[in-house]
């Protein structure tokens, strides 16, 4: 089992430094960054900033889309990150939600991030390559060869099915093992019918963790299932309530959803909280005392999944990311 976290772009630089040397010392994995560079600082800025003060662990975006930058563009920044950390890089990869709805355009077509999966992984690769925006072939002349892990973030079946086709990973935020488990074979079943070898194919939980007492712990992590909700909502609304392609669970919990706020996207003081339970928000987070944690994460194991990335967005991170290396990461390790 791996271990990650993730930061937004409103930690301070000074405070993302220590964070990342604290985490990497109590034996995280990853370091993940939100990709939404209207709501939050640019992302690849600090993560470039947090590889010189690390040596093993990995970072990405979690998650960017195709259409926030020209392709060569990404390409270019993401084999140029991968060069300079001598190969810590990987690529969480969405639709756009985020960061295309707050400028009130549209997320990109899941065959847009099919495509932008493949031509990017070749560019990062130093092969050449022709894709639509541009019309003469690119090519890296600098370019080693690195192979470049694409993480794709999915919820309905069709971009869970994109996932399994063409991505590294799966990114499922959500801590529900049952749902995971929903979601993962999903993905798995798509890449084995394209005859991929699926045996190195990752699976992760991206969700909150807090310590503390039962009422601490919803009041701090109760923005978190409005943020999944939200994805929730495009696929009730694409597939409807009975089309038995979303679980009833979650088709159930935002019956009384009501709207959402991009500009609070992922954040406390979010607005549109009201619908969500207290039963929702321990289902999907990881709360409570260290024995909670472990028992959770191993059910995630047995779901399948392969890292639980911890949404660091809660308040507390030095506490969290201390319980972890010392209580939680030896008992996977």
């Amino acid at each position: 089992m791996e271990f990650g976290i993730t930061f937004k772009g409103f930690v301070s630089p000074n405070r993302a430094r220590n964070l990342v040397r604290q985490a990497e010392e109590a034996g995280f994995d990853y370091c993940w960054f939100y990709d939404s560079h209207i709501l939050w600082r640019e992302s690849f800025v600090a993560m470039a900033m947090c590889m010189e003060h690390t040596t093993k662990m990995r970072f990405g975006p979690c998650v960017t889309n195709p259409n926030i930058r020209d392709w060569s563009l990404a390409a270019s920044l993401y084999a140029s990150l991968a060069l300079q950390s001598e190969g810590r890089f990987d690529i969480g990869l969405g639709r756009g939600d985020s960061s295309m709805r707050v400028m009130g355009k549209k997320p990109a077509p899941l065959a847009r991030v099919a495509e932008f999966t493949q031509k990017v992984k070749a560019m990062v690769a130093g092969e050449e390559v022709t894709y639509g925006e541009c019309e003469q072939p690119v090519k890296f002349p600098w370019a080693v060869g690195y192979d470049l892990p694409v993480w794709i973030g999915a919820y309905g079946p069709k971009a869970l099915a994109t996932a399994g086709e063409v991505g590294d990973g799966l990114i499922l935020q959500i801590a529900e093992p049952q749902l995971v488990k929903w979601f993962a074979d999903q993905a798995l079943s798509a890449g084995k019918a394209a005859g991929r070898d699926m045996s190195d194919f990752k699976i992760q939980a991206a969700a909150p963790a807090y310590f503390g007492d039962r009422e601490l712990c919803l009041e701090k992590t109760r923005w978190f299932p409005a943020m999944v909700g939200n994805h929730v909502a495009d696929i009730v609304e694409k597939y409807g309530t009975d089309s038995g392609l979303v679980p009833k669970s979650l088709t159930d919990y935002i019956e009384k959803r009501k709207g959402y706020d991009y500009s609070k996207h992922g954040q406390s003081d979010n607005p549109y909280l009201d619908f969500i339970s207290d039963d929702i928000i321990e289902s999907f987070s990881i709360l409570g005392n260290t024995d909670n944690h472990i028992t959770k994460i191993k059910q995630l194991k047995e779901s399948g999944v392969t890292q639980y990335n911890i949404y660091l967005d809660n308040g507390d991170e030095e506490n969290i990311i201390a319980q972890y290396g010392n209580h939680i990461i030896p008992e996977f390790k």
